[in-house]
């Protein structure tokens, strides 16, 4: 499964079948860069601002500035790029996408920002696990071996048995593994809708705060954030090999953590830089293992051509 963002990066996109020819692998990086960037600064956001403001109520406004953000791409493509006939399968994708946010959102109010985020890069190896149901894609014997590793690196840094395991932090794995679902699902659907906004409202009522017109700024910061990030995201993999930029995104550790330790005082544990190192790496090697086989699928389609043509 290709990689996937953290589990706040959810925006209308187009699907990779879109995607212009991957010839670019300089700009993809720069792009994911950016975008990580973007990210960063959402999720420090989100953090300055869940003091007085609850995460239900963050999530809405995430959902419904980030789609003012997007309106002049509405603009440009006409409301009926919205379109689906798809609406069943669409709806389980809002509301997959939805519960990982408030858990993604819950989380980092709390946790210590830069375990939150080495933890987030499970996302992908439950996409590889999920794929084998909801796609019924064959994973084999290597790629099961990563994510048995992967899984691992989650536990050194969760460490059960040497420390009590939070709730908090398996709220950033419920989030990883809801994440890991609607990449799968995102692959079924011809597009995403930003139907989230009006999802997102139901539970915010429930906690709603009025917010300052301060505060309101920030939101606005956090959606633009948020949409910004996934269009560079996005972007960033149609124009390179994910094996090319995958590592790119993984910057979001040190800038996370530079981030929590100047801002709010935090410490990232040794653990969690083992963990997160072994997370990555079984990541990476299952985004090559992906591409290795897409170019071989392209390359048998390539030569049984001809012979259906004769």
């Amino acid at each position: 499964m290709p990689v996937t963002a953290a589990p706040d990066t959810i925006a209308p996109t187009r699907t990779a079948s879109a995607a212009p020819v991957r010839d670019n692998p300089l700009q993809g990086a720069l792009l994911m860069i950016v975008a990580a960037a973007f990210f960063t600064a959402m999720t420090a956001m989100i953090r300055h601002l869940s003091t007085s403001i609850d995460p239900l109520e963050l999530v809405f406004f995430r959902n419904f500035f980030g789609l003012v953000v997007l309106l002049p791409w509405l603009a440009r493509n006409g409301f009926g790029a919205l379109r689906t006939n798809r609406l069943p399968l669409l709806m389980a994708r809002t509301v997959v996408g939805l519960t990982a946010m408030i858990t993604w959102f819950s989380a980092i109010s709390i946790m210590n920002l830069g375990d939150a985020v080495a933890l987030s890069f499970t996302a992908p190896l439950f996409a590889t696990v999920a794929a084998v149901f909801i796609l019924g894609e064959v994973v084999r014997a290597r790629r099961w071996t990563a994510v048995i590793m992967g899984f691992l690196g989650a536990m050194i840094i969760l460490r059960p048995g040497v420390i009590e395991i939070s709730p908090v932090a398996m709220m950033v794995l419920v989030s990883s593994m809801m994440m890991g679902f609607s990449v799968c699902l995102v692959k079924l659907l011809s597009r995403t809708e930003p139907v989230m906004t009006m999802a997102s409202l139901i539970p915010a009522l429930f906690v709603w705060t009025t917010p300052t017109l301060t505060e309101l700024a920030w939101m606005l910061a956090i959606g633009g954030c948020g949409s910004l990030g996934h269009i560079c995201f996005t972007r960033a993999f149609s124009m390179a090999e994910a094996t090319a930029i995958l590592p790119f995104d993984f910057v979001r550790l040190p800038m996370m953590a530079g981030v929590g330790w100047l801002a709010f005082d935090q410490v990232l544990d040794i653990w969690t830089g083992v963990g997160a190192a072994v997370i990555i790496a079984t990541t990476v090697y299952i985004a090559h293992r992906e591409a290795v086989h897409q170019r071989q699928q392209a390359e048998a389609t390539v030569e049984t051509e001809p012979r259906a043509a004769d």
